[in-house]
């Protein structure tokens, strides 16, 4: 049953109400996607340095609310503000980019007969419904709604219930910058995105979350002909190599499993260590835990916290040791503790399932070839760390690892404009760098041949 009412958000520091955003009923939803749809025509025929022009200007908006955003992200998901301003300049700065890349974005020529002309020319799909995750709220909404923008699409906008006044003034400000019905903001949980994702007027669905709300897109979607942009969950290995520095090796654990409390799409999220190194590596990432205990927020809220201390208590239930951690906080809000755990198995659900929290779950191999194979072995396909001073076993790796993105000795390294495609339950499609236009757009043939001579009635 459709939700009606308000969305409430609770600060996951102290369980004080943040947020109330009242949730977009069907029938306005259904006038939102109208209103995108009446905006297209327009909006695909403006120059393409004219969208680039505004979101240019939009980004200065969001640089200039930098301290709002960031404030009001990490009251609604715990997010340091710090991590959270942080996100915002990476949004902006994408929006720059896009601006940049946009007015560049175009087709080919084709070499066909000498008296036609042959061209392959980027159309903009028609309306885009972006569905956006609460991690990184700014960040991630920039790069959707930027390069559907930029390209000449409209867009409707749901961002995530977990942090909705966060994902609309975002939105808002991209929205002042553009004609009305170009960039429409709904309100709601999963029922407003499946209204969405099902609207025969939506040409693209564009999500970033969970694996089984992706699997029910993509069908939704498969449905009725339209294109889904899906980038969900991760299962992300570590494999720690003979031959690393243990202290070092501790240190990228820790980054990418407790990192905005372990929050983050491509978090580590189980991890390989060889069984030569591993004592020394275990003892040091006990010490990086404590040392990240006082780094962290909360999680989100306390329903994820739960997720994460059923997955760790279900672990120990099943043999694996709790080396640092394991337990909620006391007290008020949503905290959870780095925590490592070792002696773990593939079938434990904090091993084979995205955990989404700060926790280090560890297995113990004999051999590089076997972490690799058991790493290999998973049914995501986002991304993977390979730890390794040996050249022959990094080639190794990122040549069979069946995932979009594989990180060689830096676990959270990457250039700007980088774009992958994830794997199997990860999703599909590009959805960073230039190849997102491409992802956005839909390419047209055009052939055109001259006519031939019209004939003379009097000499016939």
């Amino acid at each position: 049953m459709f939700q009606t009412g308000d969305l409430t958000v609770l600060d996951p520091r102290t369980g004080d109400t943040v947020s109330r955003v009242p949730i977009t009923a069907p029938g306005a939803c259904e006038d939102a996607v109208a209103r995108a749809r009446a905006a297209f025509a327009d909006w695909s025929r403006t120059p393409a340095a004219d969208r680039a022009a505004a979101l240019t200007a939009a980004a200065a908006a969001v640089r200039a609310a930098a301290d709002e955003l960031a404030e009001l992200n990490a009251r609604e998901t715990g997010k340091l503000v710090d991590d959270a301003t942080g996100g915002v300049e990476a949004g902006a700065a994408t929006l720059v980019q896009y601006a940049e890349l946009g007015p560049l974005h175009g087709g080919r020529s084709l070499q066909g007969s000498w008296d036609a002309t042959d061209l392959m020319i980027p159309e903009p799909r028609g309306v885009v419904a972006v569905l956006t995750p609460w991690n990184d709220p700014v960040a991630v909404a920039a790069g959707l709604l930027g390069a559907a923008l930029v390209t000449g699409n409209t867009v409707v906008h749901k961002p995530s219930e977990r942090c909705p006044r966060t994902g609309r003034r975002f939105a808002e400000l991209l929205a002042e910058q553009l004609p009305a019905g170009v960039l429409e903001i709904v309100d709601g949980k999963g029922e407003l995105g499946a209204q969405l994702a099902s609207s025969e007027w939506v040409d693209v669905v564009a999500h970033v979350g969970s694996s089984v709300t992706g699997r029910a897109i993509a069908r939704s979607c498969a449905e009725r002909g339209a294109k889904a942009l899906l980038e969900n969950g991760g299962n992300d290995a570590l494999i720690v190599d003979a031959g690393v520095d243990p202290r070092w090796a501790a240190e990228q654990a820790a980054l990418g499993a407790f990192a905005n409390a372990g929050q983050i799409c491509v978090s580590v999220e189980r991890v390989y260590v060889v069984e030569s190194i591993a004592d020394a590596f275990l003892d040091e990432l006990v010490a990086e835990a404590r040392v990240w205990g006082d780094r962290i927020g909360p999680m989100v809220d306390t329903d994820q916290r739960s997720l994460v201390h059923d997955h760790v208590a279900g672990a120990v239930a099943d043999g694996a040791r709790v080396l640092i951690g394991g337990a909620p906080r006391p007290g008020k809000g949503a905290f959870y503790p780095p925590t490592v755990l070792t002696d773990c198995t593939p079938d434990m659900a904090v091993f084979c399932e995205e955990t989404f929290g700060p926790v280090a779950p560890v297995r113990v191999v004999e051999h590089f070839e076997a972490a690799l194979s058991e790493a290999s072995d998973d049914r995501y396909g986002l991304a993977a760390t390979v730890l390794t001073p040996d050249m022959a076993h990094a080639q190794q790796a990122w040549r069979a690892l069946p995932v979009g993105t594989v990180k060689i000795n830096d676990v959270f390294g990457g250039a700007p404009g980088g774009a992958a495609e994830p794997r199997r339950a990860s999703g599909n499609g590009f959805g960073f760098g230039p190849e997102l236009l491409d992802e956005l757009t839909a390419t047209k043939v055009v052939h055109w041949a001259p006519a031939p001579a019209a004939k003379n009635p009097a000499n016939t």
